[in-house]
């Protein structure tokens, strides 16, 4: 009963983990300590995109799967409750390319801000 609620939960941050990769560069506009947080993540879903690498998350749900008594997911994670689920598996390109692109406008959106910042002048007001 534990494990499967902990798989449930590893499932739910896994979510979490592909949202934080979708927004977290723009969320990073007001919090600016998560764009490493986010570089961070952009460069392993690259890595996962790019090579057969295993995912430690997908590895972790299995884990508790298999101690719950389930069957481990066939495939990874995104296979399982994202391609052909919220998409076409035929459009999983185009997924990837409009993930990336938010990526790369977060990014630069968080340059131009940071650079506007620190250009303009600060003006304390005076109290009377």
């Amino acid at each position: 009963m534990v494990a499967r609620a902990l798989a449930e939960l590893v499932m739910v941050l896994h979510f979490g983990v592909l949202g934080f990769l979708v927004v977290g560069g723009f969320l990073a506009w007001r919090w600016p300590r998560l764009v490493w947080f986010h570089v961070a993540m952009a460069v392993w879903g690259a890595l996962i995109v790019t090579f057969p690498l295993a995912c430690p998350l997908t590895w972790l749900e299995n884990a508790f799967r298999t101690a719950a008594g389930q069957e481990p997911l066939p495939t990874g994670f995104i296979d399982t409750y994202i391609d052909g689920v919220l998409y076409p598996e035929s459009a999983a390109p185009t997924v990837q390319l409009v993930v990336a692109l938010c990526v790369v406008v977060s990014w630069v959106g968080y340059y131009v801000k940071r650079r506007a910042e620190h250009t303009t002048p600060h003006h304390p007001e005076t109290c009377r």
